[in-house]
């Protein structure tokens, strides 16, 4: 039976060889080793860029409803850009129309081909072309109207959209097309070729040497959930952007490598929301970041472990509820609940929602154990018990009482009078929403006024010995990195908001631990004191 140190010290352990497994892996897909003959000028073996030569090229999207073209019949020629330099980056906005079959729920394919200027892709045999949906099926979101008279922001109302169709996928217009042409004059070895890159590659002979036509890539991780459009049935023109920009190879394979992960994701289950989430990871910030924001997060799955783990082996050994607020325990469970509930109905992310639902099982569970609650079972009916509380425990809850009552005075005016003034000028989906709305904004906004009672109990025992202060470090540290987490994943701001006040809610904390020193002759949260504890090791 490994004891706490030395478990703590193996899941540190676990987590250092990942980071640098990961860093090794990383390494791996960015560096590519170079053909070593190209460096004496030997062909053999290597297989040489097309793009060294400087041919003349030309750039052609068309749009048509088939996975797959064989000529030039039922297809839409929608951006052609002649004399296309690969060099300079890009930005075009078009127009396309939308056939029928589209709007009854169908599928539009864009087929982008680079080809030599003055000749038609299908007449090239060196041209290269790749293949991209511009739809995609996804529920709508729901209409958000004024609860008192019923007006949304959108008046119009389709004829044709059946009442039922609000939980029903429906297609999307997907507004952006980003283009990548890898630019670099590398040369590959050809018996061992990367695979991410190989499925892109397209290779000629030309005399004696093997050399590899432009490398031409999608970049999927750029279509954003925010530039979906709805495809209605009277829609016969949507607007395509088209941009262009040179990448390098290790940016194109780490590239390849992020879009794959994001469809194994997709492929799990995921939904086009959560991992609209991940792409925003990586698109919306450089690389640099990118790197920076890879060990934080290791960091702070590490540190929720080990506050998880320190959490709950102080609450399981706990037996006394001296010096620890009940009123703060039940707020907390009350608190974590309704933001995971809100979460849940703002449809957030798996990446905030999942955490968010464990903390609230474990909430409960901390309930149960401050109320001494036990569940006995009387056939499908089950009983509830509850233990009574020492002297000592109740003298703590009077000052737990008391601080409630205060507190009181101010919490309930305000959060009466913002879910009031929400309800007048607000737009919400529904009658629940606006509820789960108004208690999270309550929660939100004066939650930290309900850690005041544990302040209260603090001041009034002069200490902080029955606080558990390792569990305490740890969420600490998750809550400055989170802090950084506010800025990154897309998020309520309500729920942005509350990670910078748990920042000063821990500050206050931290000049309590200065001001009570730990006194070892008092009592701690096992009902245990060092010097028994240096008594019976003595004896």
């Amino acid at each position: 039976m490994l004891s706490r140190s030395s478990f703590t010290s193996l899941a540190v352990g676990v987590f250092a060889v990942y980071v640098v497994h990961t860093c090794w892996v990383m390494y791996g897909i960015v560096y590519t080793r170079p053909c070593p003959a190209a460096a004496d000028g030997a062909a053999g073996g290597c297989v040489w860029p097309y793009l060294a030569r400087k041919p003349k090229l030309q750039l052609s999207v068309y749009t048509t409803t088939r996975s797959s073209i064989g000529a030039e019949s039922n297809i839409d020629l929608v951006l052609n850009v002649e004399d296309f330099d690969i060099e300079s980056k890009f930005e075009r906005t078009v127009n396309v129309s939308v056939p029928k079959k589209t709007r009854n729920n169908g599928t539009l394919y864009a087929f982008v081909f680079l080809h030599h200027a003055g000749i038609l892709p299908w007449h090239d045999g060196k041209q290269v072309h790749i293949v991209s949906p511009l739809t995609t099926y996804m529920v709508p979101k729901p209409e958000e109207i004024n609860l008192l008279t019923g007006e949304s922001d959108t008046q119009q109302i389709e004829a044709e959209k059946p009442t039922n169709a609000l939980d029903e996928p429906v297609s999307h217009w997907r507004s952006r097309l980003t283009l990548n042409v890898m630019v670099e004059d590398f040369v590959f070895d050809g018996s061992s070729l990367p695979a991410d890159v190989h499925r892109y590659m397209k290779m000629v002979q030309l005399g004696k040497t093997v050399h590899y036509l432009p490398i031409l890539f999608i970049d999927q991780l750029s279509n954003r959930v925010k530039d979906l459009m709805v495809i209605n049935r009277s829609t016969t023109e949507l607007p395509l952007t088209v941009s262009y920009d040179k990448i390098s190879l290790g940016k194109l394979r780490f590239w390849i490598h992020m879009q794959d992960a994001v469809y194994s994701l997709q492929q799990f289950g995921f939904s086009e929301k959560d991992t609209d989430e991940v792409k925003g990871i990586f698109v919306d910030t450089n690389l640099y970041f990118l790197a920076l924001t890879f060990f934080v997060a290791a960091f702070h799955l590490l540190f929720d472990f080990l506050a998880f783990k320190n959490d709950i082996s102080f609450w399981k050994k706990k037996r006394s509820m001296i010096g620890m607020s009940t009123k703060a325990v039940l707020w907390r469970c009350f608190s974590t609940v309704v933001i995971f509930l809100f979460l849940l109905d703002e449809q957030t992310s798996l990446l905030v929602l999942i955490p968010a639902g464990v903390g609230a099982v474990i909430e409960l569970w901390k309930v149960k154990k401050a109320l001494k609650m036990t569940i006995r079972w009387q056939g499908l009916r089950p009983k509830f018990q509850f233990g009574a509380y020492n002297d000592s425990e109740k003298k703590t809850e009077e000052y737990d009482a008391q601080a409630m009552k205060y507190l009181s005075y101010l919490l309930y005016p305000l959060c009466i009078g913002g879910a009031g003034y929400s309800l007048l000028n607000v737009k919400y989906k529904s009658w629940y929403s606006w509820l789960i709305n108004s208690f999270v904004n309550g929660v939100y906004a004066f939650g930290f006024l309900f850690m005041l009672p544990q302040l209260f109990v603090n001041y009034k025992m002069k200490s902080v010995a029955h606080l558990p202060w390792k569990a305490f470090t740890y969420k600490a540290f998750n809550t400055f990195i989170d802090d950084i987490f506010a800025f990154i994943i897309t998020m309520p701001t309500s729920h942005r908001l509350a990670c910078f006040r748990d920042d000063v809610v821990f500050l206050v904390y931290l000049y309590q631990r200065w001001l009570y020193p730990v006194d070892k002759s008092r009592v701690n949260e096992f009902g245990e004191s060092y010097e028994e504890k240096s008594k019976k090791k003595g004896s």
